[in-house]
């Protein structure tokens, strides 16, 4: 095979690739059906994003391990910074101010804080003495990289990003090796200040979508709407749904946001059990390829990268699906690669490209147990 198919092709991490190709393709089927069968509306634009943000993924995968040491700090700050000006001169959409127009360029510095804490966090530990990671030395300066993005990101108000900045950054404290019983103690603590949270931190729309997360019946026509038409449209699929563009209640405008944070319950409604178990079987194969990146990666800093990167994926996939299920309260996260939306397409396919990067770096590191 070595002398028919080109080495660089070869080298292409294929086994994640086909899923992923798979997964945008049948969104844009789904976000057709969405739009009543007009392609132009979602799907077209769908695509268009993964091919630029496809090619943005490899120029990423090309990168040295020492560039992205090099620029792991000041991208943070740089992301940062961007946080901080959308407090001061962001534009309002939907009640939020989370983004920053220059021009005819809008972009969500929230949605680039999820990779960069995670690289930088990755260059914190891979040059820390491993006998400090038991410390608060390996503590303190690492929660601050976290907590600082996600107050701004709550000021914004956006409790769904400022989640997953922490279950990333979280997943790559224990990966980096932090005791576990800090992690049992951070979490009882988090379950303690549950009351207080919901009471003074959460806005009143907010403290509604947990109270309909716990009993969606309790107001099917007001606050618990989405869920419930959300749950009517995923059983009504069966095992292989109504057929394509036969899902009434996206068509019939009874599901909400059809085409992104509840995309899945349009597709359900379509497709089936075998549409979801498609759906999902994609992204255990790429999430299982991303862990397996980390597994091989001979140092801690590619090991910490790619374990970041994967968990910002999984956070995205797990909190939809529960979301759109009943399982977990409405947080406005949409599917990745399914849902039409240009930041989570962006972060998504920037986790990707970091994976990629990773996963080239472990083919052309010296091999281990190998005599010369």
């Amino acid at each position: 095979m070595s002398g028919i198919v080109p080495a660089p092709v070869a080298r292409q991490p294929w086994q994640m690739l086909f899923p992923l190709f798979g997964l945008i393709a049948f969104g844009a089927l789904v976000l057709t059906s969405a739009a009543a069968g007009d392609f132009s509306r979602y799907a077209e634009s769908h695509l268009v994003r993964f091919g630029i943000f496809f090619v943005a993924a490899i120029v990423i995968s090309r990168f040295s391990k020492d560039l992205v040491k090099f620029f792991a700090y000041p991208g943070y700050v740089v992301v940062l910074l961007l946080l901080m000006a959308v407090e001061i001169m962001g534009t309002l959409g939907g009640g939020s101010q989370r983004w920053l127009e220059v021009g005819p360029i809008r972009i969500q510095p929230s949605e680039l804080m999820k990779p960069a804490v995670v690289v930088a966090l990755a260059r914190f530990y891979e040059s820390l003495p491993v006998g400090m990671i038991p410390t608060w030395r390996a503590l303190i300066p690492a929660g601050a990289i976290i907590a600082l993005p996600m107050a701004f990101v709550l000021l914004q108000p956006d409790l769904g990003t400022s989640l997953a900045i922490a279950f990333g950054g979280g997943l790559v404290m224990l990966f980096a090796g932090l005791p576990l019983r800090w992690f049992i103690m951070a979490g009882a603590a988090g379950l303690a200040a549950i009351p207080l949270a919901f009471f003074f931190a959460l806005k009143p729309y907010q403290q509604d979508r947990v109270t309909t997360f716990l009993d969606p019946e309790s107001d099917p026509l007001g606050e618990g709407y989405q869920i419930t038409q959300s749950k009517i449209a995923i059983g009504s699929g069966g095992l292989f749904g109504k057929g394509f563009n036969e899902g009434s209640q996206s068509h019939l405008n009874y599901l909400p946001e059809p085409h992104t944070d509840f995309v899945f319950a349009t597709m359900a409604e379509e497709w089936g059990f075998a549409g979801g178990l498609f759906v999902i079987g994609a992204f255990a194969i790429i999430l299982g390829w991303g862990f397996k990146v980390a597994r091989n990666s001979a140092d801690r800093f590619g090991k910490l990268l790619a374990a970041g990167m994967t968990a910002t994926i999984f956070f995205y996939v797990a909190i939809n699906l529960m979301m759109v299920m009943g399982l977990a309260p409405v947080v406005g996260i949409p599917l990745p690669f399914v849902s039409h939306g240009g930041s989570s397409m962006m972060t998504n396919m920037i986790c990707i490209g970091i994976l990629m990067m990773v996963h080239r770096w472990n083919l052309n590191a010296p091999k281990r147990g190998l005599m010369a």
